[in-house]
């Protein structure tokens, strides 16, 4: 308990009293502003209980003395004049509804921003270049990073990148080797050897989505990616006709001997590889890729990526190379059954099935990823189409010029059509 009493008038007012207007037990109006009321200023005491009902009025002065006042039992420590605890840095003050404005909750800054003050009323983002400590008190600068080599992804990605292209040199060099062979012959040598010298650059090519990207690069990954890729289905798409051809020249016709002699279905592949450069071409006219600063994907860095630039552009060439594996999977679904020494249509059937189901998961996959994560996709995409195309066309040949060399010969060929003719 507190009383006031009069003292001699020598110090100023404080200010809080200055605002202090009361009614006391007398009944008398009790003023402290000095306009008002020329009183003399007063002192503040507090009353301390004794035994035996005992009361002692202890002098606490103007400056109040803590150490000095005696709490009810209730008061375990000086009552506060606010209704909440004051908000620390890294928090802000949010309003109770229906409360006093003194009276609030203390909220954590969201993820972007911070408070540097104490009791704050809102919090302040930090810049793009910065992210908030752990506290949500200060901002730190940003790391920049990007898909590296040295990082365990990339290194992985990088390493099967080099294994697949070593493969690919080693069954091309199988296909040279043996070149005379029925096996290598049979349906056209030069396809395969186009095949394989574009499956080799398409597994190089994955490297150009590693490292710092800079212009240069941002600008060959899309371009090499679609026109490689091109090459590729529109070969499966020429082997594939070539089997056909092969098929209906053993039926009467000169028309169908002609065009395979010729090798009119080679003439597919500069025709659709001119198309799909056409595409890129006008893509690089109009919005090219270019290298962008995600600093929102991953907590703390700023990820280096390329912009595909134009959305449009970017999806006519997936979508030009999407049809055209899907007319190449359609045309070998369609000759899978024909008549055909080494199961050539069965193994062009199985490679496209492999490339187009790739490519359909990507597509998801692609769009719910971001950063680095979502150049490993695109990387791991490239790498598994090829694979696939490797696969099952090349291993099942590779198994018979290296394992069983005894089927790979005239005499094996022949007792194998007269098997079929029987």
């Amino acid at each position: 308990m507190f009383s006031l009493f009069p003292i001699v008038p020598s110090l100023q007012l404080h200010p809080l009293l200055r605002k202090i207007q009361f009614t006391n037990s007398a009944g008398e109006d009790v003023s402290f502003h000095e306009m008002r009321h020329r009183m003399a200023h007063y002192d503040i005491h507090n009353i301390v209980n004794f035994p035996a009902g005992f009361r002692l009025l202890i002098k606490i002065g103007l400056v109040l003395n803590e150490d000095m006042i005696e709490w009810p039992v209730a008061f375990k420590e000086t009552p506060q004049s606010l209704c909440s605890q004051r908000c620390g840095p890294g928090f802000r003050k949010m309003p109770q509804e229906g409360k006093h404005v003194c009276c609030y909750t203390c909220v954590v800054c969201p993820e972007r921003d911070i408070s540097n003050h104490t009791d704050a009323e809102q919090c302040i983002p930090c810049a793009d270049h910065e992210y908030p400590n752990m506290e949500r008190n200060h901002c730190l600068p940003k790391l920049v990073t990007f898909l590296a080599f040295e990082e365990s992804l990339g290194m992985a990605l990088a390493c099967l990148a080099l294994c697949f292209s070593v493969l690919t040199a080693a069954v091309l060099w199988v296909f040279v080797k043996h070149r005379d062979t029925p096996i290598v012959k049979a349906n056209n040598r030069t396809l395969s050897y186009i095949l394989l010298i574009t499956l080799l650059l398409c597994f190089l090519c994955s490297l150009l989505f590693l490292g710092r990207p800079n212009t240069a690069t941002c600008l060959l990954q899309q371009i090499a990616f679609g026109l490689l890729f091109t090459v590729a289905v529109s070969t499966v798409l020429a082997k594939t006709i070539t089997v056909i051809l092969a098929f209906k020249a053993l039926k009467p016709g000169r028309t169908t001997r002609r065009l395979l002699v010729s090798g009119a279905s080679n003439s597919l592949i500069p025709i659709c590889f001119l198309i799909q450069l056409a595409l890129c071409g006008i893509w690089l006219g109009t919005y090219p890729p270019f290298i962008e600063l995600d600093a929102h994907s991953e907590h703390g860095h700023i990820i280096l990526v390329c912009n595909k630039g134009s959305v449009t552009a970017f999806y006519c060439v997936l979508g030009y190379l999407g049809s055209l594996a899907l007319v190449s999977f359609t045309v070998a679904f369609l000759a899978r059954n024909l008549p055909d020494t080494f199961n050539e249509a069965k193994f062009l059937t199985f490679s496209m099935l492999v490339f187009c189901s790739v490519w359909v998961t990507f597509l998801p996959v692609y769009h719910s990823t971001k950063g680095k994560v979502m150049v490993a996709v695109e990387i791991f995409s490239i790498l598994a189409s090829s694979v696939g195309l490797l696969g099952c066309i090349f291993f099942p040949k590779c198994y018979i010029i290296l394992i069983k060399s005894d089927k790979n010969s005239l005499k094996a060929l022949k007792n194998q059509h007269s098997y079929a003719g029987s």
